[in-house]
């Protein structure tokens, strides 16, 4: 075993990270950040925990609003989702842009998008600032899934059984077989 700089491991050990896309509205204004750092934090109350870096956009609405939806896009937005994570909510409406069908979510302020595969609403209950990032912790107050079911897009390094459906930029997504 020998010690390595951190992203020769983080090389070695990535692996495809299913990307969520935090949306948020707050006084009039909404927008989408596709984001890779989520995870479920509780089985009762359900509850998830995003990571934000405060200078996005989609954070200050998240902060003012206290909740958002997460919302997963499937295979067949990679292009959105790169679009949305490489222009500012502050600049673009990028709902506009995309032309996402809105849809009204039941407990939460933030739309849902009727492109994406599923969605959570959430009421933030906590956050963490951690260095350059803020953890928002969230209770889920309802779940949506599409009908049929669709396969999720990825975040992915090229790799044996991985599927590349767009590589630009320095991002690759697709889905793993």
């Amino acid at each position: 075993m020998k010690t390595v700089e951190l992203a020769e491991f983080w090389s070695l050990a990535s692996r495809p990270e299913v990307i969520a896309w935090a949306v948020a509205e707050f006084e009039g204004r909404r927008s989408v950040c596709p984001l890779g750092w989520k995870m479920r934090t509780s089985f009762s109350p359900p509850m998830i925990a995003i990571s934000i870096a405060p200078s996005r956009f989609t954070h200050g609405l998240i902060a003012g609003a206290g909740e958002f939806a997460l919302s997963w896009p499937g295979e067949d937005q990679a292009e959105p989702t790169l679009y949305c994570g490489t222009h500012s909510g502050r600049t673009t409406d990028k709902f506009a842009a995309m032309r996402f069908t809105v849809r009204p979510a039941r407990k939460v302020r933030a739309p849902l998008i009727a492109e994406c595969a599923g969605h959570l609403e959430c009421r933030v209950c906590g956050r963490l600032e951690t260095g350059d990032h803020t953890i928002f912790a969230a209770e889920v107050l309802c779940a949506w899934l599409a009908d049929p079911p669709r396969r999720l897009l990825c975040s992915i390094n090229p790799s044996p059984g991985a599927e590349i459906l767009l590589q630009k930029g320095g991002y690759s997504f697709g889905v793993v077989r």
